[in-house]
């Protein structure tokens, strides 16, 4: 009977397994609800150029980067990560990318391929 249990304890955790592997656990993440698609003039402190560059805003959540956000929307990181932070850091003033805060929205830059 020891033996038996066991088994199908075994077979549980396999299956287990199997599904979180395959189909996961955690919902998915709907960029649709966190994003609101826009064009912002934004001035270069470098130069005093204004270009256009469209962002979406995200409400920040537990665990978020600026590079997992950015992954998240586009598939995958569509450009380095200097000129991703670099724009990040050109669209929310005064804001370092490493030094978000959680319940906080910012703007993120969309990139086109």
């Amino acid at each position: 009977m020891k033996r038996l249990s066991l088994f199908m304890i075994g077979l549980f955790l396999c299956y287990i397994i199997y599904y979180d592997l395959q189909i996961g656990t955690l919902p998915a993440f709907s960029m649709t609800k966190a994003i609101k698609t826009t064009a912002v003039n934004t001035q270069s402190e470098e130069k005093n150029e204004q270009p256009s560059i469209q962002f979406y805003e995200v409400k920040i959540k537990q665990g978020d980067t600026v590079l997992s956000i950015t992954e998240r929307y586009h598939g995958s990181l569509p450009a380095s990560i200097e000129t991703i932070v670099k724009d990040f850091e050109s669209l929310n003033s005064k804001v370092k990318a490493e030094a978000i805060l959680l319940g906080e929205t910012y703007r993120f830059p969309i990139y086109k391929e």
